[in-house]
């Protein structure tokens, strides 16, 4: 083991870290899902299977393996209920599975371009800036790369690139 080692009486008891981390601190640790440490500082890519979104990969490809770090590609499953495109407020979010999801890992798995670095597929429910800047904070991303929002879409409710960048903690690229 390298670099100095002094050693400790044996009276000395030590305490446990958890005893010197307050409470309200280490239920925040608690609550926060496990990550893979492999991709910690990684980068975060929003993945739908659109020609905007292949081209966010393609792009996160180049920048995790030229900084040598992971890939966390992050799908966000659309669990609303038709209620919400009719104009009323949903009472509740529907957890209805998303297979999606399933034919994306699928097809990724198969891609040859994904071989240069190690990636992992996150499944979430729920708003696409929120969950990816979620993602983002779990994983203690150095960057977040979307594609740009093409269409009426994207003018009625604002692009997803847009909001992202404005509430944001880390570095958003948008790929157009």
């Amino acid at each position: 083991m390298a670099g100095h080692e002094s050693p400790e009486p044996a009276d000395r008891k030590r305490k446990p870290l958890a005893d010197h981390v307050p409470s309200d601190l280490r239920a925040t640790e608690q609550a926060r899902p496990n990550c893979d440490p492999a991709f910690r500082h990684g980068v975060v890519v929003g993945f739908d299977g659109s020609t905007s979104s292949e081209r966010a990969l393609a792009y996160a490809i180049g920048m995790a393996r030229r900084s040598g770090s992971g890939l966390i590609i992050v799908h966000v499953a659309n669990r609303l209920p038709t209620t919400v495109w009719a104009g009323c407020e949903p009472p509740v979010f529907v957890d209805v599975p998303d297979h999606r999801t399933e034919v994306l890992g699928l097809e990724l798995a198969c891609a040859d371009y994904l071989a240069e670095v190690p990636w992992i597929l996150v499944e979430r429910g729920g708003d696409i800036c929120h969950e990816l800047e979620e993602v983002g904070r779990e994983y203690s991303a150095d960057a977040i790369v979307v594609g740009s929002t093409h269409g009426i879409v994207g003018r009625i409710f604002g692009s997803v690139a847009g909001r992202l960048a404005k509430r944001a903690q880390r570095p958003v690229v948008v790929i157009p």
